[in-house]
């Protein structure tokens, strides 16, 4: 729950209409202040209940790694067991780790914050990109992370490296896309909170996190083209490609990347803006 008076600076007031949606952009991007505001607020208070503080935004996603890499290293073989299989997996649980947080966090973006959606008139759609905000600013450190673990695992470095932080910036848009998308469906059904762990529990084995979907798929070619065309997939694919030598992603994944999140970033902002005069009345 966000704090209204954290609000009052920005210049909040009460309102109950849907502008038009040029106007409600451009009010939104003069408001961009208060989403930054929003997001930095959320991640102290959220690393301040911790202990370890910071420390977990690292330790989870290499726990998760320590499992699945524990596990998986003896049940995979053949076709569908990846070359360099650490790193392989590393990368894969770092970056789908950037999606499940802003698809969970997103669809809570209005239900989470009634109070301020009640009480003060302000662009709603400065609560998922705040969210997804967050979630980038939780990126940073794995980055870093993730850096070193491939120096430390032998990965060659090249320039391509250098590639990551783009590739992940246009995966925070398709990512933004897919929180408004969420964030308006929870404020008429939050079973929807409910369904979103089952999505991505199916998206995590489709997407390949812990093994090589062009191997498994090698002989089903129709198969695997539908799942290349997985924005989840997708992305964790260019990573892994500019990280790894061992890994090239199929070029249909470097067009279709972008192609979804301007659609789905697009798609989601109508759709989210629709509804803009009723979240305070739905939630």
């Amino acid at each position: 729950m966000v704090d209204t008076t954290a609000a009052v600076p920005n210049g909040l007031f009460q309102v109950g209409q849907r502008p038009p949606l040029g106007r409600y952009l451009a009010e939104a991007w003069r408001r961009r202040a208060f989403g930054f505001q929003l997001a930095s607020y959320r991640l102290v208070s959220d690393l301040m209940q911790n202990r370890l503080g910071v420390l977990w935004l690292v330790l989870k996603p290499l726990s998760m790694v320590l499992i699945y890499g524990t596990i998986f290293h003896f049940v995979l073989s053949g076709g569908s067991r990846p070359d360099s299989f650490l790193p392989f997996l590393i990368i894969g649980v770092f970056v789908f780790e950037f999606f499940t947080g802003c698809f969970g966090a997103g669809s809570k973006a209005i239900t989470a914050n009634s109070k301020l959606v009640q009480s003060l008139g302000f662009p709603r759609i400065l609560l998922p990109i705040s969210v997804v905000i967050e979630q980038a600013l939780k990126m940073v450190p794995i980055i870093v992370l993730l850096y070193i673990l491939m120096l430390v695992l032998g990965e060659p470095v090249t320039w391509t490296w250098l590639l990551v932080v783009p590739i992940l910036l246009v995966m925070g848009v398709f990512n933004l896309g897919v929180a408004l998308i969420v964030a308006r469906l929870s404020t008429h059904a939050r079973d929807v909170q409910q369904v979103i762990p089952i999505i991505n529990r199916v998206l995590f084995y489709v997407t390949g996190i812990f093994f090589s979907v062009d191997g498994a798929l090698a002989n089903y070619p129709t198969l695997l083209t539908a799942v290349q065309l997985l924005p989840t997939y997708e992305f964790v694919s260019l990573v892994r490609s500019v990280l790894l030598g061992t890994f090239t992603a199929p070029a249909l994944v470097w067009i279709a990347a972008p192609i979804w999140a301007v659609v789905t970033l697009v798609t989601g902002t109508i759709f989210f803006w629709r509804a803009e005069a009723r979240y305070g009345l739905s939630d």
